[in-house]
């Protein structure tokens, strides 16, 4: 069988790509580190690299003392021939991303530090997590062996708020598949509200509404405020989530004072029983900073001071190639034999190769790094002084600065934090795009987001302004800003729309 019209065809296609180095994606990878991914990468390195080792302090390595002060030569330290290419340059940057996908949004963050070694090291107390609480409660209770698979199960089973979201069928499902014992969805949800009943009252809760109406039907105070707040919950929900607070008052048959201390009582509850930081949890979610930058005033000569700038280098050891596989290399240089010897050779040549970039690559990080920082704190001097004063900044003003694309500049930012004499803040802090007022003056999206909070915070709060009455306020102060731009920023503040925001006063 043939078959017909079928042909080959030969075609040259171009196609321009560009492809990193290896000594490139190094760079960018060190540079994409905060101080303790540093510090993790090094010992990494320095447990898979024999022939790289940590150098003595005092040795003119890598690193200075405990921190890396910006000298006032730092521009020239890095020249032509030291800097590496810009890499990904066509890559497009994420702006609204970069500037509010974050869990810190900005707000200065109090922080300690200690430099007694011996402190760090103590070991951490035990603390009995809340999964081990509720398992010590459960083996309390008087279970059958079927009750107590299913408790094990919608223990396992609870979300980081503590809520039991799956559904019951599954569990009964499940115990019956892998254990080879029948239960019922009943049997499942009977277990369920016995957990329910046990500290933190409201855990296993299906939903918030669940959650709030069992920590109220077992509190000890029984005022006429709970009681009106239980049925608030258990009769009127949808009108108490959607804040129609007119109707529940109708529906309900009370005065809006009574409304308003059944409401209270509601707010005083626990909505998250499962989200109990353990003490060994809080003391670990702290901010490293990479930097420190503070300003020192010249004592007789009002206005005029020196910036200090210092890039955290704690934990990080200097590096070196190791005295004695220098010496090894160079004995096997001088020899030309094969074999055995050749493959050692070339084991040690690779291995120094990947120290050398190593290294080079951490150095070329502390001068990205430095040049960057001088950049942000020169565009940003009345903030570093004062505390106040953000002007608009964007990634490409300090990507023309030190002449490196945007894209390595928003690796050094992005995760990155700095030390202040105003608290901790996260380097995209710093950045914020321009809006124009009507005196043609540019001020910072940073000033018009707390403009907008004012204006919220002091909003009737019976009958809170619109989006679009909010943005007919910042115009009235001068701000030329879209009724879609306050939503935005609305929402950056983590702030409800008009309907959510009434209460009842």
């Amino acid at each position: 069988m043939t078959r017909q019209g079928q042909k080959q065809k030969q075609s040259q296609k171009q196609n321009l790509q560009q492809k990193l180095s290896p000594r490139q994606i190094q760079y960018v990878e060190m540079l994409q580190l905060t101080t303790a991914g540093l510090e993790q990468r090094l010992k990494e390195e320095l447990e898979m690299n024999p022939v790289l080792e940590q150098a003595d302090p005092l040795e003119d390595q890598l690193t200075v003392g405990e921190g890396e002060e910006l000298s006032k030569d730092a521009d020239q330290e890095a020249g032509e021939d030291d800097r590496l290419e810009p890499v990904d340059r066509h890559e497009d940057i994420d702006w609204d991303s970069f500037m509010h996908n974050t869990e810190y949004d900005g707000e200065s963050v109090p922080v300690s530090y200690t430099n007694s070694k011996e402190w760090l090291d103590l070991p951490d107390p035990y603390h009995q997590t809340l999964l081990e609480d509720l398992e010590q409660q459960v083996s309390l209770l008087d279970l059958t062996e079927s009750e107590e698979l299913i408790a094990d199960q919608i223990l396992g089973s609870l979300d980081e708020d503590g809520y039991f979201r799956r559904d019951l069928i599954a569990v009964a499902d499940n115990i019956s598949f892998n254990h080879g014992v029948l239960v019922e969805e009943e049997d499942v949800d009977r277990v369920r509200k016995q957990i329910q009943r046990l500290e933190p009252v409201g855990i296993a809760s299906i939903d918030i509404r669940d959650c709030l109406l069992v920590q109220l039907e077992l509190s000890e105070e029984k005022s006429a405020a709970r009681r009106l707040a239980y049925r608030v919950l258990k009769d009127q929900w949808e009108w108490f989530e959607k804040k129609h607070y007119d109707k529940l008052i109708r529906r309900l048959d009370v005065s809006e004072e009574m409304l308003k201390e059944a409401i209270e009582e509601i707010r005083s509850l626990d909505p998250r029983p499962g989200a109990i930081a353990m003490p060994e949890e809080e003391g670990r979610n702290y901010i490293e900073p990479d930097f420190e930058v503070w300003y020192e005033p010249i004592k007789g000569k009002e206005g005029e001071g020196d910036f200090v700038i210092r890039l955290n280098n704690r934990n990080s050891p200097p590096l070196r190639i190791s005295p004695r596989y220098e010496k090894m290399w160079e004995d096997l240089k001088r020899k030309k034999q094969k074999g055995p010897a050749a493959e050692t050779r070339n084991f040690i040549k690779g291995k120094m190769e990947s120290a050398q970039w190593f290294i080079e690559s951490i150095r070329q990080r502390r001068r990205t790094m430095m040049q960057t920082m001088k950049t942000i704190v020169a565009l940003q001097e009345e903030f570093f002084k004062y505390g106040d004063g953000l002007k608009p900044m964007i990634l490409k003003d300090i990507a023309e600065r030190v002449r490196l694309d945007i894209s390595t500049i928003s690796r050094v930012v992005n995760g990155k934090y700095v030390q202040t004499r105003f608290g901790v803040f996260e380097l995209k802090h710093f950045f914020s795009e321009g809006l124009m007022t009507d005196s043609g003056e540019e001020v910072s999206s940073h000033e018009v987001r707390q403009t907008l909070q004012d204006l919220i915070d002091a909003e009737d709060k019976r009958n809170p302004m619109s989006d679009q009455e909010l943005t007919e306020r910042l115009r009235k102060q001068g701000y030329q800003v879209a009724r879609r731009t306050v939503s935005k920023y609305r929402e950056q503040l983590q702030l409800p729309v008009a309907r959510l925001r009434r209460q009842m006063v």
